[in-house]
């Protein structure tokens, strides 16, 4: 049977403009047994959360699927996490949340290109604002998508 390649790669998520005095941080791991890593709190300032996945190319496809303890969601559309406020463990904000990053859109030949640097992050930037003022959550929109630095 082949072996299915994969190598890893390194993410990084730009968090801008986040409200002032909320805790952000980055969710590992899946349900009751998830922990926040990263944890900061904005004042006023990007915020980045930066994390490795390993990209898996099943044999015979073109469609990558990524793993790690920042994956989220099923294999096809998966997702990453940052949790905002009491989720990210800041007991007395008013704000609960989380803010669903997509890994969509990461195609083939993006990965081929930063496979070629061994310094190459995929960055996404994201509002760290919702349009009621509070915390960017749930899906993030408006979204870019993934741009390769290197």
């Amino acid at each position: 049977m082949p072996k299915t390649p994969s190598h890893e790669l390194r993410f990084r998520i730009l968090l801008r403009d986040s409200p002032t005095g909320v805790d952000f941080g980055l969710q590992l791991g899946r349900s009751a047994t998830s922990t926040v890593a990263q944890l900061q709190r904005s004042a006023g300032e990007d915020l980045l959360f930066e994390f490795p996945l390993t990209i898996v190319v099943p044999e015979g496809t073109d469609s990558p699927d990524f793993r790690g303890t920042a994956a989220q969601g099923p294999k096809g559309s998966r997702f990453i996490y940052l949790c905002i406020g009491r989720s990210a463990g800041q007991l007395h904000s008013p704000w609960d949340r989380r803010l669903k990053v997509p890994l969509s859109g990461i195609t083939p030949s993006l990965l081929h290109r930063a496979a070629q640097h061994p310094a190459a992050v995929l960055e996404a930037r994201v509002p760290g604002t919702g349009r009621d003022g509070g915390p960017n959550c749930a899906t993030v929109k408006p979204f870019d998508g993934w741009k390769l630095q290197t």
